[in-house]
């Protein structure tokens, strides 16, 4: 950001760019080998993390505060091609033909995205307030050392709280595809399409992935959507809060968050994990391999955990109304032409390479008013508006938690 917005439309945006510095993983470097390189990032959401179309971070939430409806699981795909030639002839041009059953069509077009320079400028307003309170561990009494303060005047002016570290550099990284790594580059869900995938659809069968600046890429996938996981709370000794879930099979780790805030601007984030670990690469899709590795540091809880802690002090910082996040990160499948050969010591060259990632996550309310009263109270009142006659508003107490953080961040009325 070239400037910090300080009005009172921003403070999330700030609260965003502040926890930037925590989380975004360093950038990939151009991979040396094969021509194409292709990912696919399958996601299995529900709860509030469907609501918000995607993701399963704060957009998920902004989403469904701005509108969302419906809590039925739902899937979700990322595709990305990046390639090391220039188009044949014409602008770059790429299509991944799909099975029947992933019920999008015959194919999704692979679009390049058009580079457009931003300007951002200070919006005026008023200087940011409030705090943002990290917790991290399971256990019902928060570890040394928490929690750590940010403070959002302080970071408007630059200024970093002592004993705060950025989580990326503990993280190991995972090669990805990018317009910023790729001589040329393509993906789906893009601005010419942006389908919803169905929530019964299914990834097996063969996928063909052919344009005009990569080889044709062609793959049978045996490894379907995960099923749903399904997180669940409930009141803990000392008030603490007890989070649980449902076993996946499938699943390599997990990893959970929780999210609250106070009517002073005071918010409060928790993750399971027993070091400072928020967002970033915890969000993405991991493979098993770097799950491993996680596991071994403390940052990702093993597949035979279903349950864990958190401790009181996060409840009583987010007072009433407190957000859960789970993520269960799952296989990977591998392909590439012509295959690696057996022999280590015969050189391989692969024309193309393709991954394909696997998770499901959720996010529900842990305690506070229902969300889908709230929404319909919300269609009640919009539609009482039509049939009467224009009266003044009277402004609402937004009230504590996640609601009244968002609306007044977003300059949106409660």
């Amino acid at each position: 950001m070239h400037k910090i917005l300080t009005s009172r439309p921003a403070r999330v945006a700030l609260l965003v760019a502040s926890l930037t510095l925590l989380a975004v993983p360093s950038t990939s470097q151009q991979a040396s080998g094969p021509v194409a390189r292709y990912t696919i990032d399958a996601g299995t959401m529900s709860g509030m993390a469907a609501m918000g179309g995607g993701g399963g971070g704060m957009g998920a939430a902004m989403g469904m505060m701005m509108g969302g409806r419906g809590t039925q699981a739902m899937h979700e795909l990322v595709l990305r091609l990046g390639s090391t030639r220039a188009p044949a002839s014409g602008a770059p041009a790429a299509d991944h033909f799909l099975p029947v059953g992933v019920g999008l069509g015959a194919s999704v077009p692979l679009v390049t995205p058009r580079i457009v320079p931003s300007e951002e400028q200070a919006i005026p307003g008023e200087k940011p307030k409030g705090r943002l309170l990290l917790y991290w561990g399971c256990g019902a009494t928060p570890g040394p050392g928490q929690p750590i303060v940010i403070d959002f005047a302080k970071v408007a002016k630059g200024q970093m709280p002592p004993g705060l570290y950025m989580t990326g550099a503990a993280i190991p990284q995972e090669w990805q595809v990018r317009a910023s790594n790729s001589k040329t580059y393509g993906d789906w869900p893009n601005g010419q399409t942006r389908k919803m995938v169905p929530a019964n659809a299914s990834l097996l069968g063969d996928h063909r992935i052919g344009g005009n600046y990569s080889p044709d890429i062609a793959f049978n996938l045996k490894q379907d959507f995960m099923p749903t996981i399904t997180g669940r709370a409930s009141p803990g000794a000392g008030g603490a809060t007890e989070l649980s879930w449902n076993a996946l099979p499938q699943a390599t780790g997990y990893y959970a968050w929780v999210f609250g805030a106070k009517e002073n601007g005071d918010m409060v984030w928790w993750a399971s994990s027993a070091s400072q670990a928020f967002g970033g690469p915890v969000w993405d899709w991991i493979s098993p391999a770097s799950v491993q590795k996680l596991i071994g540091q403390k940052i990702v809880m093993p597949p035979s955990q279903t349950s864990c802690t958190v401790p009181a002090a996060v409840g009583q910082a987010g007072e009433d109304m407190l957000m859960g996040s789970l993520y269960a990160y799952g296989p990977e499948a591998n392909f590439a032409y012509p295959p690696r050969p057996a022999d280590p010591k015969i050189a391989w060259k692969p024309e193309w390479i393709a991954r394909v990632r696997y998770r499901a996550n959720t996010m529900w309310m842990l305690n506070g008013p229902d969300m889908g009263a709230m929404m319909g109270e919300a269609s009640d009142d919009e539609a009482d508006a039509g049939d009467a006659p224009a009266q003044p508003k009277k402004k609402k107490k937004c009230g504590g938690g996640l609601g009244g953080m968002l609306s007044g961040a977003m300059g949106v009325g409660c």
